[in-house]
C-alpha cells in the first residue's frame, strides 16, 4: 500500500490519495498491534483508523478494513469482551470503529463491545447539571475534547440501535452546557476546559473556566458537531440548533487563521506572540469541520474558501522519508493549563492525533471536490 509523495507531486494530488498515502505511511512503520500507545484501547488509535475506515468507505483498498479489524480483533475477545478505562470519555471514542466492522462482518463481538462502551453513558460522574466529568482524575470538569470522544459514539449508536431518544437528549443537554459555560465572550470561541468546583489552579475563580483557546480542544468541538449533524436527519430540532452552532463556531474560527500559511496556531487567538506556533492537527480539524459545515448549509461560499486555504497550507507542509509521508508540527497530547504550558508542549511527527486528523480533513475536502488545493471543475 506504501506510496512515497515527493514535493513535486503536491498540485496533481487528490485530497484521498493524500489521506491513502498518510494512511499507508503508518502503516509501513506499524503493524495494528504496535500502534502507539500500543496495546491500549484509546482514542490515539481510534482516531487513525476512523479516518482510515473513512477513506476505505470511499473506495479505498480492503487492507485499511482489515488493519483497523486486526486491531480491534487484538483487544476484543470471542464474547466481546474488550479492556478499556471505565473512568473516562476517552475510551468511548474508538468504539466508532466497532460500527462498520460489524455492518461488514455481521460479527455479533463488535455490537457487544459497543454496548458495554454504550454502558459507560450510566456510570460516568456527572456535574451538578449532569454534564459528564472527562476523567475522574479530573473531577467537576468538563473538556471540549470530551464532546467528541463520547457524543458522536452516542448518536451513531443511537442511530443505528436505539429509537427512544435518550441519548439524543443527553448529546443534546451536554454540548447546551459547554456553550453556556465555556463560551468565550470575546471571540465567540469556547475554552478548552471548565471546572465546576475552582479545584485546578487553572481555574478562573469567576467563571470556572480554564484561560485559553487551544486549537486542538475546539478542533474536537467542531468537529462533533459536524459528525452530530451526520448522525440526525436534517428535519431533527437538534439539527437545526446545531446547524447554526457550527456555523457561528466556523466563524469565530476564521479572523485567526494565519494569512500567509492557512494554518491556525497552538494558542488559536495569541498569533502575534513570538513564542505560539502553528499547529497541524487542529488545522486539519478546523478543515473538517469548514468541510462538513459546506455539506450541512451552514455557511457562504466565502467562508468555506477557508478550508481550501487551510487545506493547501496543510499539503505544503508535508514532508517525506522511505517509508513515506510526514504529517509534522503535531502537538502532543495535553491537558488543560496556562498560556505557558500550551506553547511549551512538545512537537512531534507522525503523532496518530495529527495523523488521524490530516487523513479525515482529506476526506473532508473530497467532499468539496479538491485537487492540489483548487476547486475541481
Amino acid at each position: 500500500m506504501n506510496r512515497i509523495m515527493s514535493i513535486t507531486d503536491k498540485e496533481s494530488t487528490a485530497p484521498l490519495e493524500w489521506a491513502q498515502a498518510a494512511c499507508d505511511s503508518i502503516v509501513a512503520r506499524y503493524s495494528p498491534e504496535q500502534l502507539p500507545p500500543a496495546g491500549r484501547w484509546h482514542y490515539h488509535q481510534g482516531i487513525f483508523l476512523h479516518g482510515m475506515l473513512q477513506v476505505w468507505s470511499k473506495g479505498g483498498n480492503d487492507a485499511y478494513y482489515d488493519y483497523a479489524k486486526r486491531y480491534a480483533d487484538g483487544l476484543i475477545d470471542d464474547c466481546g469482551n474488550l479492556l478499556f478505562a471505565r473512568d473516562e470519555l476517552d475510551a468511548i471514542m474508538p468504539g466508532l470503529l466497532l460500527f462498520p466492522l460489524e455492518e461488514k462482518s455481521g460479527d455479533a463481538r463488535y455490537r457487544q463491545a459497543a454496548n458495554r462502551l454504550r454502558g459507560l453513558f450510566g456510570s460516568l460522574n456527572r456535574t451538578s447539571e449532569g454534564a459528564f466529568w472527562h476523567k475522574d482524575k479530573y473531577p467537576r470538569q468538563m473538556w471540549l475534547d470530551g464532546l467528541y470522544m463520547g457524543g458522536v459514539f452516542a448518536l451513531e449508536y443511537a442511530k443505528r440501535y436505539e429509537n427512544d431518544g435518550g441519548l439524543v437528549d443527553m448529546v443534546v443537554k451536554w454540548e447546551r452546557l459547554m456553550r453556556k459555560h465555556m463560551t468565550d465572550e470575546k471571540t465567540g470561541l469556547l475554552f478548552h476546559a471548565w471546572d465546576e468546583i475552582r479545584s485546578f489552579p487553572w481555574a478562573n475563580p469567576e467563571t470556572g473556566c480554564s484561560p485559553e483557546l487551544w486549537g486542538r480542544s475546539l478542533g474536537w468541538y467542531g468537529m462533533a458537531l459536524a459528525d452530530f449533524l451526520d448522525c440526525l436527519p436534517a428535519e431533527h430540532p437538534a439539527a437545526a440548533q446545531w446547524r447554526e452552532t457550527l456555523g457561528r463556531f466556523v466563524r469565530a474560527l476564521l479572523p485567526f487563521q494565519d494569512e500567509t500559511s492557512g494554518l491556525w496556531f497552538q494558542i488559536v487567538d495569541k498569533g502575534d506572540r513570538a513564542d505560539n506556533w502553528l499547529e497541524t492537527s487542529c488545522t486539519s480539524l478546523f478543515v473538517y469541520a469548514i468541510a462538513k459545515a459546506a455539506k450541512h448549509g451552514c455557511l457562504a461560499e466565502a467562508e468555506i474558501a477557508a478550508a481550501r486555504r487551510g487545506y493547501k497550507g496543510l499539503i505544503e507542509r508535508l514532508k517525506h522519508d522511505e517509508r513515506g509521508i510526514i504529517v509534522p508540527d503535531i502537538c502532543i497530547g495535553t491537558s488543560a493549563g496556562e498560556y505557558d504550558y500550551y506553547v511549551a508542549r512538545p512537537v512531534s511527527e507522525n503523532d496518530l492525533h495529527g495523523v488521524g486528523a490530516f487523513v479525515l480533513a482529506c476526506a473532508g475536502m473530497d467532499e468539496l471536490g479538491m485537487r492540489g488545493g483548487e476547486e475541481r471543475l
